[in-house]
């Protein structure tokens, strides 16, 4: 299934901090672009001649619909996403998709804890927009480093609603789960964002102390590496329900890479298990579940990431 790209321009870009970089994006055609809800992502074509794609959180406030506004970090081992974005400049074209979202606000809390490690600010940074303009009651906790690695700094340490945390800093500033998550309250949603290491940390804490994981929502920017390998595992057949199709998936392959090479049109965009674009539902079979979105609740219903998961049955029916 193809992406529907919009064509945008940079209408801005500075450097937030030695290795993050901010980007605004517009419309050619200066028309408003598509609505946003707090936590969306874009995919970006940052290389249309190898193909090179990658996902981006939208930070901008989301009732902005003259601009997108992104921000990047400057990644130590890049495959070249991340230093494609900041080789870019004021008036470069880029392409993007239109908004995803698998990252909102709970509709149901009555307070929201958004708890930020690094980079992970950007997705956080939308909903505390949202929060802000609604009137919603809501807490960010913003961890980094040292001052110098933080973004946004100047519009965010004068809200009383956001506390800083550094490593370098005061030891009384340090961010702390007994008493910056404390402990579980029915009516509050938890939101993760940052390193794999902080995410863990905060949403183990968080479970210890009792909070439901149903409450807690989180966001990855890369798949956690567990000891299984993503194509390892015996060799079984997908069967597509609607049109009857078999494939045979072994070993070394992804049930996503076996249906893309026979021209099945399946819906992917990371290929990773983090971005929830290729979710589909299995109508039977035994799924083996290898991706770190969906919840539990989700799975027991059926859904399923074709891209990194794989089946404990012989034969796995897909609703496609």
């Amino acid at each position: 299934m193809g992406t529907e790209w919009l064509d945008t321009i940079v209408d801005a870009r500075y450097d937030a901090t030695a290795r993050i970089v901010v980007l605004d994006l517009v419309s050619p055609d200066e028309v408003e672009l598509p609505e946003f809800a707090a936590g969306a992502h874009v995919d970006v074509l940052v290389d249309g001649a190898a193909g090179l794609v990658r996902q981006y959180s939208l930070c901008g406030p989301p009732h902005e619909r003259t601009r997108y506004r992104l921000a990047v970090l400057a990644e130590t081992a890049s495959r070249g996403g991340s230093l494609g974005m900041h080789r870019l400049r004021k008036g470069d074209r880029l392409r993007i998709s239109l908004p995803r979202n698998r990252f909102g606000l709970s509709h149901e809390a009555r307070r929201h804890l958004l708890v930020a490690g690094g980079i992970g600010i950007t997705p956080l940074l939308a909903m505390a927009h949202a929060l802000e303009a609604s009137g919603a009651e809501y807490e960010l906790h913003y961890c980094a480093r040292s001052r110098a690695d933080s973004a946004f700094l100047t519009e965010l340490e004068h809200n009383p609603h956001i506390r800083l945390h550094f490593d370098d800093g005061p030891d009384e500033q340090r961010f702390r789960t007994a008493t910056d998550i404390g402990p579980p309250d029915p009516e509050t949603a938890i939101y993760v964002c940052g390193p794999g290491g902080f995410m863990d940390f905060v949403i183990s804490a968080a479970l210890e102390a009792g909070w439901r994981a149903e409450a807690i929502h989180k966001e990855r920017f890369t798949p956690v590496q567990d000891a299984t390998p993503k194509a390892a595992g015996g060799t079984f057949t997908v069967r597509l329900a609607k049109t009857g199709g078999e494939y045979e998936i072994k070993e070394g392959e992804s049930i996503l890479d076996v249906l893309l090479a026979n021209d099945v049109d399946a819906p992917y965009s990371c290929q990773q298990g983090i971005c929830g674009e290729c979710i589909v539902r299995v109508l039977a079979g035994e799924p083996d579940h290898r991706d770190d979105i969906l919840t539990d609740r989700e799975r027991a219903d059926g859904m399923f990431t074709p891209c990194s998961s794989r089946a404990h049955s012989p034969i796995l029916e897909l609703d496609l």
